[in-house]
């Protein structure tokens, strides 16, 4: 089949673009003919909240990407709507996270479809966002109406699109492992990499911050715990105001159990935090889903989870991970509890449950939801 990806790439960072390469990949390696159209403009700076939306990394080897569409240019979205319109492939699949982006796919999307060959199915990440804006719903109701069908990767999500769509098909599959960060290294290696103690239990907050994902609730959980030597390793970058933070981390007092890498974590370094870690810790506030726990279930680490949205389901309790109610005192008790227990209590069902999160099977759930009538 001749197939279209439509979402982030390189040179764009990050998970989408990311997601978008291996699945890009994937569809190769069945035989198919595969582009994927990224942004030229993606999001406009001043509402970026990042440092920068590119990638330093190389670009990935034997994949077509092209770098063409702008988000906010109305001029454009009609050309790159003409484009594949004529290039009549048999399946465009589209990501979709943000409602700021319904009317540039939207519009894309009933161009392209006017050839009156081209399917398209929706990976919808998020339908409701979690932080609202102005615009979301009609963006959002704008954006499905040229959608043939979609996958979702939670329940939630799923749930979600119901309340916009309750005849299109769609089917929910969880996030397939993020196999692309290379293999699991041993915890020494990787902590000599980033100059971190062996003698010191290491939990880990993975991935951009936002309020949502509950970092401030983790600092409140640290004066809690009973070990003394658990440090907590922040990696990802601030996506919004750090001072509150560091207001925070004083007012605690907090700072020796700290260990901060707010910068972005480029794509070659991944496997040492993962790996130099005892336990992924995700103390969201909401969720839908998350691609810290692909991340995790491919390095085989444990994990504790806050029960919300579509991460319990995710992460089954007391077998890959221990699942938390989104509160301080909660929280530092799985930590606690995880410690307890040790990481052979969950080696074995990490093993056996990340068989089921595979690239193949996401594939074959795109083809079938394309060929629901």
């Amino acid at each position: 089949m001749k197939i279209v990806i439509i979402g982030p790439a390189h040179p764009l960072r990050g998970g989408l673009a990311s997601y978008n390469e291996r699945l890009a990949k994937e569809f190769q390696t069945q035989g198919h003919d595969v582009t994927i159209y990224t942004f030229s403009l993606q999001y406009p700076d001043f509402i970026f909240p990042g440092t920068t939306q590119y990638s330093t990394e190389p670009a990935p080897n034997n994949l077509k990407i092209k770098v063409c569409i702008n988000s906010v240019n109305p001029f454009n979205w009609l050309s790159v709507g003409r484009k594949l319109k004529k290039e009549r492939p048999d399946l465009i699949v589209v990501r979709y996270w943000l409602p700021l982006m319904g009317p540039c796919l939207g519009t894309i999307l009933r161009i392209a479809k006017a050839n009156k060959h081209t399917k398209v199915v929706c990976i919808a990440d998020n339908v409701i966002p979690h932080e609202k804006r102005f615009g979301d719903k009609p963006f959002t109701k704008y954006f499905i109406k040229p959608i043939d069908g979609f996958i979702t990767m939670s329940e939630k999500v799923l749930s979600d699109l119901r309340l916009f769509t309750q005849t299109k098909p769609a089917k929910a599959v969880p996030h397939p492992l993020y196999d692309n960060f290379g293999e699991k290294i041993s915890t020494a290696e990787a902590r000599s990499f980033l100059g971190i103690s062996n003698n010191d239990k290491i939990i880990l907050f993975f991935g951009f911050i936002r309020n949502y994902k509950g970092l401030d609730v983790l600092f409140e959980a640290m004066p809690l715990l009973k070990h003394t030597n658990i440090k907590l390793l922040v990696a990802g970058e601030f996506y919004e105001d750090r001072k509150p933070y560091d207001e925070q981390i004083e007012q605690l007092g907090i700072k020796d159990q700290l260990i901060l890498r707010t910068d972005f974590i480029p794509d070659s370094e991944v496997k040492y935090y993962l790996c130099a870690a005892d336990v992924v810790v995700q103390p969201y506030r909401n969720a839908t889903q998350s691609g810290v726990t692909p991340l995790a279930y491919h390095f085989e680490k444990p994990m504790v989870v806050t029960n919300v949205g579509g991460l319990p389901s995710l992460v089954p309790h007391d077998k890959v991970g221990l699942v938390a109610e989104p509160n301080p005192a909660a929280i530092a008790q799985k930590i606690e509890e995880y410690f307890a227990k040790g990481e052979a209590h969950f080696t074995p069902h990490l093993v056996e449950e990340k068989k089921k999160l595979s690239w193949a099977k996401l594939t074959e759930t795109i083809f079938d939801v394309a060929n629901s009538k």
